[in-house]
């Protein structure tokens, strides 16, 4: 029985393969979502990716999970410092959920060193550049066929 996975990303990551390359890499979010669904597809995974720079609509989509979804990866970009509403989300949905950020933020500036994505998240993959996104495949695959 296939999985669904709901993808999201958050404000800015639509630039992701110009923007400060030296930090998030040359991937652009196609590619991220191009290597994401060629993985997940033999895994027998549905991945739903999307990305807004709206944290209303974020929190939306997150509840949205609560019935049409299996799990979450989610990088929620800058949100993740500052949004009490996309946790609250996440904890109310109750879904496994992966969190997932390109750089390593604990060797960037202080502020980003909290998440408040991670009360809600089983765990969290950071500094691997695009293929923290195929490590949160195999996690959540883990997950969601026990």
């Amino acid at each position: 029985m296939t999985k669904s996975i709901l993808v999201i990303n958050g404000p800015n990551l639509n630039l992701l393969g110009t923007r400060e390359p030296e930090i998030y890499g040359a991937d652009t979010l196609d590619d991220i979502k191009n290597m994401m669904t060629s993985k997940a597809s033999p895994l027998d995974l549905a991945i739903d990716f999307r990305q807004s720079n709206v944290e209303g609509e974020i929190v939306n989509w997150i509840q949205e999970a609560r019935t049409d979804f299996d799990a979450i990866i989610i990088n929620a970009g800058a949100l993740t410092h500052t949004s009490v509403a996309i946790m609250d989300a996440l904890l109310a949905v109750d879904k496994p959920t992966i969190e997932v950020h390109l750089s390593n933020i604990f060797k960037r500036e202080e502020f980003r060193h909290h998440s408040y994505i991670s009360a809600a998240a089983v765990g969290m993959i950071t500094g691997f550049g695009a293929i923290g996104y195929l490590m949160a495949i195999d996690a959540v695959t883990d997950i969601v066929k026990q």
